[in-house]
């Protein structure tokens, strides 16, 4: 029963990673670019592929580095192209561009790499398991909670202690007194939405390893990611963190035991948290009472 625990638990946690690195990007484009992403699972999708697509050339590690960078360069095209037009107009604007976005780019992705999945594979060295008891920790399991790690320290380090983050703080409280001041709010949208859809690919990456690589890998994880932002608070970063966290693990719990509410779970957590705590872990007062 113990080592079924932790094997659940750990499951959980690895997958509330890929929740959390999600909703990581998903909180930091609504907070300065004010849009609901729901593009973001396909960015994932497409950074895993890239990384597919470049491995035997540049190896793991250099794929890890190179995809996410490539996704985010499309993901600030795609900002200046079709995002930037509607700053300014109603929210759901947005909102369907991206929706729309999502389903076009899965089917470019179907037709450039093909409908089937296709296995990511590993280096072999990081895909044996540590011990024969904790047969579920392996070295890649370890090196994913590190990256994860390193990733969010350096996103809190960047919006934190460079000019460019802290232009991105202060812009997320009043965005029309930074721009009065000079600053251009339109590189700084566009620096913030190349990050968010940086952790996306990172997140699809880091996915692909584990789950395998599919077409829809990003929008079966889309859902619970905004689950995840709403559990920790819609305006905290590390809320999103602890949010993809606290559903993942719970859900990779459940699978055990109940395999049948494994879903349920994620959306009951996020009743109860509504109820007891309408904005959410360590959002903001007032964004939703």
């Amino acid at each position: 029963m113990g080592t079924l625990l932790l094997f659940s638990v750990f499951n959980g946690l690895i997958v509330g990673i890929f929740y959390a690195l999600m909703a990581l990007g998903l909180s930091l484009i609504l907070g300065l670019n004010g849009v609901i992403n729901f593009a973001q699972g396909t960015f994932m999708a497409l950074g895993g592929y890239l990384a597919f697509t470049i491995e035997p050339y540049v190896g793991f590690w250099g794929s890890l580095i190179l995809a996410p960078l490539g996704a985010a360069v499309v993901g600030i095209a795609t900002e200046r192209v079709l995002i930037r037009p509607l700053y300014g107009r109603d929210p759901l604007f947005s909102l369907l561009l991206t929706f729309g976005l999502a389903m076009i780019m899965e089917d470019l992705i179907r037709t450039i790499w093909g409908a089937v999945g296709e296995p990511y594979a590993l280096p072999n060295y990081l895909n044996t398991p540590l011990s024969d008891s904790l047969f579920f920790l392996t070295g890649y399991r370890l090196v994913l909670i590190a990256i994860t790690i390193v990733a969010t320290a350096g996103l809190f380090a960047i919006l934190r202690f460079t000019r460019v983050g802290i232009r991105i703080r202060a812009g997320n409280a009043d965005l029309e007194t930074i721009a009065s001041l000079g600053v251009n709010i339109f590189f700084l949208r566009a620096a913030n939405f190349g990050m968010g859809i940086f952790l996306a690919g990172l997140a699809g990456i880091l996915a692909a390893g584990q789950l395998g690589l599919s077409p829809d890998i990003g929008s079966q994880l889309i859902m619970p990611s905004f689950v995840a932002i709403i559990v920790g608070g819609v305006g905290s970063l590390l809320g999103s963190v602890l949010g993809g966290l606290i559903i993942g693990i719970a859900s990779g719990v459940t699978a055990a035991f109940l395999p049948v509410a494994q879903e349920v779970v994620i959306y009951l957590i996020m009743a109860v948290v509504l109820v007891v705590r309408p904005r959410g872990l360590l959002g903001q007062e007032g964004l939703f009472e």
